[in-house]
This record gives C-alpha cells, sequence and structure tokens, in this order.
C-alpha cells in the first residue's frame, strides 16, 4: 500500500525522499488554512495597493517598476513563461517529484500567498504521478526548474506520465483541472524559493545514507581478504576519538567481521594495516557526520519560509517582506561539504579495490584473474575505478564560490545551492559504481584464497547474496554487465 504523508508542520528530508521514491502527499487541516489565510493577505495588499516586489513590481532589476491592478495577472504569466529558461537533460522522476514535494511544503507554511486552488493543482500532479519535464541545467539557484513547473499549471510545457509523455494542457484535463489563470504574486512564488536545491538535497542524503551503508559492508569484506588484525576496530581505542560517525562505522565493522575465522588465521602478521584498511572507521565516520549535518540544514530549510517576499499580518493589517530568504546558502554550503565527503568515501574505497588487484599487496593472483596473462580479470575495472574518483574530484569543486552576477547587478551574487546538489546527485552515482566494483572484488577474492578459510557469518551472508546473482568473473563475458547488476543490487536495497 502507497504511504500517504501529511503536511501539517514542516516535513523531514526522509519524508521528502519518501515522497520522491512514489510516497503520497496531502495537507492537514490546519496547513489548508495557512495557506488560505495568507491569500487573504496578498488580496489585501492588492486592494489598498501596498507595493510589494512582484505583487506590484516588475522582478529582478525592473524591481521599482510599478505594475497596475489590471496587469497583475499578465505579470504573474509571464514570469512563468520568461523563466522556463532551462536547458540540457530531465531531472530523473524520482528528482522532480522531490523537487514538486518542497515546493508544496514551502507554500505550506503559509507566508507565499499562493491561492489553494495552485496547491491543490500540485498535489494533484505529484499524486497522480504526471510529473513535470524539468529541464535539469540552467540554475544558478532557482527559477528555471520550478519555472517548468509552473508551465504545467497554466497549461504549457509537458509531464512523464510514466508511459513516453503528455502536454501540460493534456496532463490537467485527464485530473479535471482547468489550465489556472494565475493571480498577483503567484508567478513569482511558483519560480521562488529554495524548494529545487532542498528537494534534490534531501535526495541526495537518502542515496548517501544507503551508500554509506554499502561503503561500511563493501569495508568488511575488503578487510577480511587483506586484513591482518583479528580486532583492529576494538570500541576501546575507537572510542579515543570523539565521532558519533566514527563508532558507528567501527560497531558495524566489528559486526560483519565478528568471529572471522580468516582473520583469526592473519592475526598479527603485520604490526598495523594500510590507511585505506585501518583509517575505514576514521573516513566513512567523517563522512557521516558530515551527513548529519547536512541533514540539519536540510531540515532547517525545510521548517523554514524560502519565499520573497513574505506575506503577514491579516487582512486588515497586511505587511509585505522583502528579505533574502530565497537565497540557499546554507544549503550550497552544506552540499558542498556532503559533496567533499561522499567523494572522499569514493576515494578510499577505489583505494581498497586497487589492494584487492594488486599482487604485491594481495597476496591473489594478479588482478584476481585465475590466469594471469591469459586473462585481465579486474585489471580494467580498477581502471574505471580510479577514473569515476578522478572524476568525483573535480565534481566536488565548491559551487558555493562560483559567484556570478544576474539581473542587471541587482543579484551581484549567487550561492548556486541548486548546482551543489546536483553534482552531490552525480558524485554519488559514481560512488554506486565504485562501490560495486568493490563488492564484485571482494567476493572474488574471496573465491581465489589459497586456503579454504571461512568467512564470518555475516560477510559470507553478503558474499552469498552477491554470486546468488553474479557467478565468479573469468573473463568469459563483459564485465561492465556484472558492474551494472551489483549496482542494481545496491540501488534495491540496503546491505544491512
Amino acid at each position: 500500500m502507497t504511504e500517504t504523508i501529511t503536511i501539517d508542520g514542516p516535513l523531514k528530508w526522509p519524508e521528502i525522499a519518501a515522497i520522491a521514491d512514489g510516497a503520497r502527499l496531502t495537507l492537514s487541516e490546519r496547513a489548508r488554512l495557512r495557506i488560505v489565510d495568507a491569500r487573504r493577505i496578498v488580496d489585501a495588499l492588492v486592494e489598498r495597493g501596498i507595493r510589494g516586489y512582484g505583487i506590484n513590481t516588475g522582478v529582478g532589476a525592473l524591481c521599482d517598476v510599478v505594475i497596475s491592478r489590471e496587469n497583475q495577472q499578465a505579470l504573474s504569466r509571464n514570469i512563468i513563461l520568461s523563466h522556463a529558461g532551462g536547458v540540457g537533460e530531465r531531472l530523473g522522476r524520482s528528482e522532480a517529484r522531490a523537487v514538486m514535494a518542497a515546493q508544496i511544503a514551502n507554500f505550506a507554511h503559509g507566508y507565499s500567498g499562493v491561492r489553494i486552488e495552485v496547491v491543490e493543482a500540485l498535489l494533484a500532479l505529484l499524486n497522480a504521478d504526471l510529473i513535470p519535464h524539468i529541464p535539469s541545467r540552467g540554475s544558478v539557484g532557482y527559477l528555471t526548474h520550478a519555472a517548468a513547473i509552473g508551465l504545467v499549471l497554466i497549461g504549457h510545457g509537458s509531464v512523464d506520465d510514466g508511459k513516453g509523455g503528455l502536454s501540460g494542457a493534456e496532463a490537467l484535463l485527464l485530473l479535471g483541472i482547468s489550465p489556472l489563470h494565475l493571480e498577483a504574486k503567484e508567478g513569482l512564488s511558483l519560480v521562488n524559493g529554495t524548494p529545487c536545491a532542498t528537494g534534490l538535497a534531501a535526495l541526495a542524503l537518502a542515496r548517501a545514507e544507503r551508500l554509506f551503508d554499502w561503503a561500511d559492508a563493501a569495508a568488511a569484506m575488503s578487510y577480511e581478504n587483506l586484513g591482518s588484525q583479528a580486532n583492529a576496530f576494538a570500541p576501546g581505542p575507537l572510542s579515543l576519538r570523539v565521532s558519533a560517525g566514527l563508532q558507528n562505522v567501527g560497531a558495524k565493522l566489528r559486526d560483519y567481521l565478528r568471529g572471522s575465522p580468516m582473520l583469526a588465521a592473519t592475526a598479527g602478521n603485520r604490526t598495523q594495516d594500510p590507511l585505506s584498511l585501518r583509517a575505514v572507521p576514521h573516513v566513512h565516520g567523517a563522512a557521516q557526520d558530515v551527513l548529519a549535518n547536512a541533514g540539519d540544514v536540510v531540515n532547517r530549510e525545510l521548517a523554514s519560509l524560502t519565499d520573497n517576499p513574505a506575506v503577514s499580518g491579516s487582512p486588515e493589517a497586511p505587511e509585505v517582506h522583502s528579505q533574502a530568504h530565497a537565497v540557499g546558502a546554507a544549503l550550497g554550503l552544506a552540499m558542498d561539504a556532503l559533496a567533499v565527503a561522499v567523494a572522499e568515501v569514493a576515494a578510499i574505497s577505489e583505494r581498497r579495490i586497487d589492494r584487492l588487484v594488486n599482487p604485491l599487496v594481495s597476496g591473489l593472483p594478479a588482478f584476481l584473474a585465475g590466469d594471469s596473462g591469459v586473462t585481465s580479470g579486474f585489471m580494467i575495472a580498477q581502471y574505471t575505478a580510479a577514473s569515476l574518483a578522478a572524476e568525483n574530484r573535480r565534481l566536488a569543486a565548491p559551487a558555493s564560490l562560483d559567484g556570478g552576477i544576474t539581473s542587471a547587478l541587482q543579484e551581484d551574487m549567487l550561492t548556486h545551492a541548486t548546482p551543489a546538489a546536483s553534482k552531490v546527485l552525480a558524485i554519488l552515482d559514481n560512488l554506486k559504481t565504485i562501490l560495486a566494483i568493490e563488492l564484485l572484488a571482494a567476493a572474488q577474492a574471496y573465491d581465489l584464497q589459497p586456503r579454504a578459510i571461512g568467512r564470518a557469518q555475516r560477510t559470507n551472508a553478503l558474499y552469498e547474496r552477491i554470486r546468488a546473482a553474479i557467478p565468479a568473473y573469468a573473463d568469459d563475458r563483459p564485465l561492465n554487465a556484472d558492474i551494472e547488476l551489483m549496482r542494481v543490487t545496491v540501488t534495491d536495497g540496503r546491505a544491512s
């Protein structure tokens, strides 16, 4: 049965991620009343002729141009049409659903002033899984992604219906909704704020959480194949380092490796293991700490109004406030930090892969091939991992420092929160592939161990899970097909 999430108070990022994956979204009566009350305030501002940015003025550098009441509807419509300037490949369905969910949550705070009909139309599209086609490139923070959603509401644009596509007008007709005639402020509110970055960030957090779980599993398998200490991650010594993430990873590694006959047999062979093995709790744990902090930032963003202007007061005493709440500096910084953390987890995984395939340190056949020289085994898989790790280093450069100037100096600094979130998603996709390679290589290493010594119970379960789907490799088929199968396994569930 499909999960239903109700907006009453602020949503949390796992709820946005759940909606991205198909959960339905509804409004509580309190949230509905907040939206209705905020619209009454906008109507009062219009009626009294109180100047408000994007309500009865132009936008951007045209903010001092007063718009007559009879032209305010045209302004809202024109904002949607003119701001729909995004280009490039479309966002995936999950990404687009996440953006829509964050947008609806933003309106539900009751400080934007869009009509309830606008929010209901967005909910209808989302819950019917008629997802607007959103070009993925062109945003320095917001605007273009959200404008593509707004296009559908006014009968333009197109949607993905899961079967191919429909025009925006056809999608609305299917739902029994007439194309909306946007009122004052609605055009601006539909393209404004940080829902684009917030939605993508929530999805990035969910994917990072899952992949970090797999990274711990992959590291445990590699350690069992390569390590020499039976109790390398003992709780006492690890407790000397203060980090919730480190302690969590250490506990997971101990659980995975508990009772390992392989590690018992190699105990004491070396004074200490190389850092790509010994420092797994420290690197993975630090990344988990960054993930937790980024989650706090996204939750604060979801609890905040990110529209400009904000409306408050009452219809009898309406207020409008031009602030910079649509600027996503906190999100940009958090996503930049998460990008580096994910790239670091990918980098240490690639180093473990290299040790698995390198006979100088592994004690196993070169490149995990059964007949070195005639077969190449995992040689090129390690090349692929190294290439993706290098790409991650390029992608991890901070987006929030890119700067830039738009709208004739009115917007004379930019924080690039949406691009920051987008590149985290790209780095995560590379991490998924690198972990898939490590998991396959670790399974192959088990097959090639010179002595038939049993594995730990939990690592053995992982090995059998992999082998149930993917047999040992003998240069008998394209290796990239195996990597893709492993990626599917990593995508479809958790390691633990």
